[in-house]
């Protein structure tokens, strides 16, 4: 299984220490030293699993628009974004621990906005998450009008990797970083996109349709 580009360095600490460990630990020679090791060859097996990459084919649907992100439908309401205007549609996925977490691009046009947000860290599945926690907000201006999608960190995420620049052309599909741990990531759809999921839905990043332009 491929280990995505943003993790490597994660991945490369996770094993130098834990193979430390894992010497010491049978060093030890002892029930605990065992312990140690059986801990620390867990840890990488884990690391490796979270920091998963696998490769993804986009539907071949001009009038559809990609999940960003693995994990479970949160919300599905009703929004007034300055960006994308009224009547505008909010689609949320809660990214969990074991969720892919490699995000990928909506919809294909240019980037016109990034804006990053210090903040909290609360429970990603909190609501007041959306402002409140640490967050990365990314516009597009694509085939459907302006698009505004957020990656929001959650109480075990520390790190959002967005590798995005103002300007970029980018295409559907296409991965432009990660958040680390637990986290969320939020989409404000335009008038004139109907979303095609509904609370408790599950997506795949690159996959997953969650909305169509009733016009394309």
């Amino acid at each position: 299984m491929r280990t995505t580009q943003y993790g490597k360095d994660s991945v490369i600490r996770t094993i130098v220490i834990c193979s430390a460990l894992i010497a010491a630990g049978v060093w030890l020679h002892s029930a605990g030293g065992a312990v140690i090791a059986a801990g620390a060859m867990l840890f990488i097996a884990f690391s490796l699993y979270f920091y998963r990459d696998p490769e993804r084919s986009a539907p071949q649907d001009p009038a559809a628009i990609i999940a960003p992100a693995d994990g479970k439908v949160l919300l599905v309401r009703p929004a007034d974004h300055p960006m994308t205007g009224q009547p505008s549609t909010l689609v949320s996925i809660f990214m969990s621990p074991f969720n892919v977490h490699v995000n990928r691009i909506p919809a294909s046009g240019r980037v016109t906005h990034l804006a990053y947000h210090p903040g909290k860290f609360l429970m990603a599945f909190d609501h007041r998450s959306m402002s409140d926690n640490e967050r990365m907000e990314i516009g597009i201006e694509s085939r459907f009008g302006p698009l505004w999608f957020c990656q929001v960190s959650g109480f075990l995420a520390r790190r959002i990797v967005c590798r995005l620049e103002k300007n970029d052309t980018v295409t559907t599909g296409n991965r432009f970083g990660m958040i680390k741990f637990g986290s969320r990531v939020d989409i404000v759809l335009p008038a004139g996109i109907e979303a095609c999921v509904a609370v408790g839905d599950r997506t795949v990043a690159g996959e997953t349709v969650i909305a169509r332009s009733k016009g394309l």
